[in-house]
């Protein structure tokens, strides 16, 4: 799992505790993430509040109109949310997601889904997500909702 700095790589104290403790929740999730490992997902970006999820569509994955069975989509994108919303350190899940299919993935395609934080107030966040061909074409639209499930230290509502 790699990281992007924002600020062109500058990191002040805060930051650098902020990207450890995203990179250590995400190396723990990973470690006992049977899906991602089954479907050979790679996780290639961890951030707060982002992740970036990688997955090659093969037979296995294709439908009767010889196209992506469009779940393996939503559990690509649905993978990148779960990284991003638990870059904080207490868990958390989906409390809602919707997602938009605009075009059909094929056996052979590399697909990536970004996840991005758009807020994150008390336990409740909100991250937008796109998945995407590696030309760059959207495949699908995802909104995600999440809830921390547990305090975090000290019995604070899980946030900073």
């Amino acid at each position: 799992m790699t990281h992007d700095h924002a600020d062109g790589g500058r990191d002040d104290a805060g930051q650098a505790a902020a990207m450890d403790r995203a990179l250590s929740s995400a190396a723990r999730m990973h470690a006992d993430d049977q899906v991602v490992k089954a479907l050979q997902i790679t996780i290639d970006e961890v951030a707060p509040g982002r992740a970036a999820a990688r997955m090659r569509v093969t037979a296995d994955m294709v439908n009767g109109h010889g196209i992506a069975h469009g779940g393996y989509l939503f559990l690509l994108a649905d993978a990148a949310f779960a990284y991003a919303c638990n870059t904080y350190g207490p868990p958390t899940v989906a409390r809602q997601c919707e997602i938009t299919f605009l075009s059909p993935a094929h056996e052979g395609d590399d697909l990536t889904a970004l996840a991005a934080e758009r807020v994150r107030t008390g336990r409740n966040g909100i991250y937008d997500l796109s998945v995407r061909r590696a030309n760059g074409d959207v495949l699908a639209e995802m909104r995600g909702h999440s809830r921390t499930v547990q305090p975090g230290p000290g019995g604070t509502d899980g946030t900073a």
